[in-house]
C-alpha cells in the first residue's frame, strides 16, 4: 500500500474499505514526512482494485492538531514557504481528485493543514467535541494548503473569510450547520459509522462512484454549461455498462443489486 512499517501513517483493508489512521503522538502534527507517507499511501491504494472507498482518521484524541510549528520556524525564505505550500497542495489536490471516495472521520482536533487535508475529503465526519479551525493567522501567517480556496466552495466566502482572519476554532456541531462536516457523531461510534458509510458506498457500481466525483470535481473549473454537458457525457457513458443493467433489473425485481464494477 506504500506505506512504511516504521511510518506515521498505518493502512488496514477490509471487505473493500482502506482505513488510513496517522498515528505521530502526541498530536499527530503535519510534517513534510507526513505527506510524504500520505502521497505513497494513495498511489498504492489507487492501483488497489480490491479498495473502492478510503477513511482516513487519527489515532488518540486528535487527527491532525496543524503543522509542526518548530518545521514552519526553521523556514528561512519565501522560496522556501512557496515550496512548503505547494508540497501540501499537491497532496490536497491528489486527495481531492481521488477517483474512489475519501471519508475524513475526524476523532478530535482538526486544525490548520489538518483541516486543510479534511477538507480536500469527499465526505467529512466528526466526532463530537471535535475542534476545528485555521489558526494560522495567529502565527503571522494564512493557510497555504488550499485553505483560501476551498473553505469559500464549502461554507460561503463571508463565514470562511471569518474564520481565516479571526483564527477562531468552531466546534464540531457548528462545522455541521455551517455545511463543513456532515455529521457529528459520539465519538465512540465515529469509526464505526465512517466504515458502515464506507461499506455502503463501496457496494455501489465502481464506474458510476466514479462519475459523481468527477463531475462534482470539475465543476469548479467549468461554466454551467460546460458542467451540464460533462455530467450528460458521463450519464451516457454509464448507460452502456452491466451494472446499470443490473441496477434497473434489481430496482424492477425488487431486490439489492449485485454490482461487479463492469
Amino acid at each position: 500500500m506504500g506505506v512504511r512499517p516504521d511510518g506515521v501513517l498505518t493502512c488496514s483493508v477490509e471487505e473493500s474499505v482502506a482505513t488510513l489512521t496517522i498515528n505521530h503522538p502526541p498530536a499527530n502534527t503535519l510534517t513534510v514526512h507526513m505527506l510524504d507517507e500520505l502521497e505513497a499511501a494513495f498511489d498504492g491504494l489507487a492501483k488497489d482494485d480490491t479498495v473502492k472507498a478510503v477513511i482516513l482518521t487519527g489515532a488518540g484524541r486528535f487527527f491532525i492538531a496543524g503543522a509542526d510549528v518548530r518545521a514552519l520556524a526553521e523556514i528561512a525564505s519565501a522560496p522556501e514557504g512557496e515550496r512548503m505550500a505547494l508540497r501540501g497542495q499537491a497532496i490536497a489536490d491528489n486527495i481531492e481528485a481521488f477517483e474512489k471516495p475519501v471519508i475524513a472521520a475526524i476523532n478530535g482536533a482538526c486544525l490548520g493543514g489538518g483541516l486543510e487535508l479534511a477538507m480536500a475529503c469527499h465526505i467529512r465526519l466528526a466526532a463530537e467535541g471535535a475542534r476545528l479551525g485555521q489558526l494560522e493567522i495567529n502565527l503571522g501567517l494564512m493557510p497555504g494548503m488550499g485553505g483560501t480556496q476551498r473553505p469559500p466552495r464549502l461554507i460561503g466566502r463571508s463565514r470562511a473569510t471569518e474564520l481565516m482572519l479571526t483564527g477562531d476554532v468552531i466546534s464540531a456541531q457548528e462545522a455541521k450547520a455551517l455545511g463543513l462536516v456532515s455529521q457529528v457523531i459520539p465519538p465512540d461510534d465515529l469509526f464505526r459509522q465512517a466504515r458502515g458509510l464506507a461499506r455502503k458506498i463501496a457496494s455501489k457500481g465502481r464506474a458510476a462512484v466514479k462519475a459523481v466525483l468527477q463531475a462534482i470535481r470539475e465543476r469548479t473549473e467549468l461554466n454551467v454549461r460546460q458542467a451540464l454537458a460533462l455530467e450528460a457525457r458521463l450519464f451516457g457513458r454509464l448507460c452502456e455498462t452491466e451494472d446499470r443493467k443490473e441496477g434497473l433489473a434489481a430496482f424492477l425485481e425488487k431486490r439489492q443489486p449485485r454490482f461487479t464494477d463492469r
